[in-house]
């Protein structure tokens, strides 16, 4: 009998309604596309950050600063 836990309470998914069940499906799509926008959003970042590092590199040096 497979269980999912929501709110920390365990549920029978075989005695879940239909449209509960199709609701969960879509919980776990959209939790599922979050994970790898999140995954999608650290590898910008990991790039944006080596970019603006190679961009000071590449920049006139202020001797007044």
């Amino acid at each position: 009998m497979p269980t999912v836990t929501i709110d920390n309470v365990e549920y029978d998914t075989e005695s879940m309604s239909e449209e509960a069940i199709a609701n969960l499906r879509s919980l776990q799509f959209v939790d599922s596309e979050i994970a790898k926008l999140q995954a999608k959003i650290a590898a910008m970042n990991t790039a944006r950050v080596a970019y603006a590092n190679a961009l000071q590199e590449l920049l006139p040096k202020n001797s007044e600063a």
